[in-house]
């Protein structure tokens, strides 16, 4: 049984020079692969990682317990908030 690839439409156009491509090539076939798919697969790696370093967020264990205790013990709210709450419901609940 085989198993439908998904449709690649889109390209990704680069320019490089050709001490550059020869390398990518040469790791390319070390790991039996072509050279876009090897491209793309450490690009995708690459991208995975840079995305995981800007969205997660890393806390101090001190910082976790003032975390934890804003949540369970909010402050009231001050004139302010309740003022944008407000304005907040003036616009999406028309």
């Amino acid at each position: 049984m085989t198993t439908a690839q998904p449709l690649k439409a889109q390209r990704l156009h680069i320019r490089l020079d050709g001490e550059s491509k020869q390398k990518l090539e040469r790791a390319a076939a070390y790991v039996n692969r072509s050279l876009s798919e090897f491209v793309l697969s450490r690009a995708l790696d690459a991208a995975d990682t840079v995305i995981l370093e800007h969205e997660t967020l890393r806390l101090s264990d001190a910082d976790w317990q003032v975390f934890l205790d804003a949540l369970e013990h909010p402050p009231e709210p001050n004139a302010r908030l309740r003022q944008a709450f407000t304005e907040h419901r003036k616009r999406v609940q028309r």
